[in-house]
């Protein structure tokens, strides 16, 4: 065993999960990595605004990501990120993951915190126009929308406090969503209806997009009575779920039929020393303060397991 690439814990993703698993076991002295295929901090660093974070007034994702990081390297923990990885191995005593340029890491255990990613309408022009008028991240594109009437797709927490955000910049937001009810809490539901740039389409979705250069127009289809409208836009912001991102191991570690993690109240996979956290897994709620303790209760769930396994191996030597 290469004991320079050898670790108590590698933690897979660098989300608000993974990173607090790493401030957490790095802190208790176990020699950690985070593996992160993408910038540090996940789908955090694509919010514009965390104001219900408990302890923080408002913050933006990006800050907390970047406050979060630096406290984990502070306690020792490694950090390797914009980098695939080839392929996992968490059966056995020994696990290893192997990155896209050769690298090799082995652990005694393993916290997937891979997170998600912006699920996708799948209709004819969404990739046609992707970065050229539909965006999944009102952060990243809000100010290219200035003074311009978009659309906003979906109706849960993200879709409508992304809509009030987006009204800083846009001069109307039409929020279409499928259903005649939303799902998402009432505070943001009310947010929502009394912004005055705001307007509501439900029960109808966008069955097309439209345009020659860039998104002109879309197809919304009203799912009541079938009747379709050539809506003029200049952009639409697409907030349907996320997706989990767990394609990687659905062969290694038991999951759910859509796709999540299932773990047991100590986030424990079916497979010995590997842990899961943060919306890659089986749950309900997915917000940031949930993600950190996903990661709080699996960065102890391994501690305790590593403690167990040093236990048994002294046992055996002596």
């Amino acid at each position: 065993m290469n004991t320079t690439n050898h670790y108590n814990t590698i933690v897979i993703g660098g989300g608000p999960a993974g990173l607090t698993a790493g401030i957490y076991l790095s802190r208790a002295k176990l020699r950690t990595l985070i593996v992160n295929e993408g910038p540090v901090g996940g789908q955090m660093v694509l919010t514009h605004e965390i104001a219900n974070y408990p302890g923080v007034e408002s913050i933006s994702g990006y800050q907390l990501a970047s406050i979060m990081k630096k406290q984990a390297k502070a306690f020792g923990c490694a950090i390797r990120s914009n980098i695939l990885i080839s392929d996992v191995e968490l059966k056995g005593e020994t696990k290893q993951v192997t990155l896209s340029d050769g690298s090799s890491y082995t652990s005694d255990s393993v916290i997937l915190a891979t997170g998600g990613r912006s699920r996708t309408l799948g209709v004819s022009g969404e990739d046609t126009f992707k970065g050229k008028g539909i965006s999944y991240c009102a952060t990243c594109d809000g100010d290219f929308f200035t003074g311009k009437e978009i659309i906003v797709l979906g109706g849960g927490n993200s879709a409508l406090e992304e809509a009030v955000s987006l009204t800083k910049y846009a001069s109307k937001v039409n929020i279409v969503h499928q259903f005649d009810h939303f799902q998402a809490f009432e505070h943001a539901v009310e947010e929502a209806r009394n912004n005055p740039r705001i307007d509501f389409i439900l029960e109808s979705s966008i069955t097309g997009f439209y345009g020659d250069e860039k998104l002109e127009s879309v197809d919304i289809k009203n799912l009541k009575t079938g009747d379709m409208t050539r809506f003029k836009t200049d952009g639409v912001f697409i907030f349907i779920g996320y997706m989990p991102n767990t394609e990687f191991v659905k062969d290694k570690v038991e999951l759910s039929q859509w796709g999540e993690i299932i773990v047991k109240p100590n986030l424990s996979t079916n497979i010995e020393g590997v842990y899961a956290a943060g919306d890659s897994i089986a749950k309900r709620y997915r917000q940031v303060a949930t993600a950190v303790g996903d990661g709080t209760i699996a960065a102890l769930s391994a501690s305790a397991y590593l403690h167990e396994l040093k236990t048994k191996k002294q046992l055996t030597t002596a």
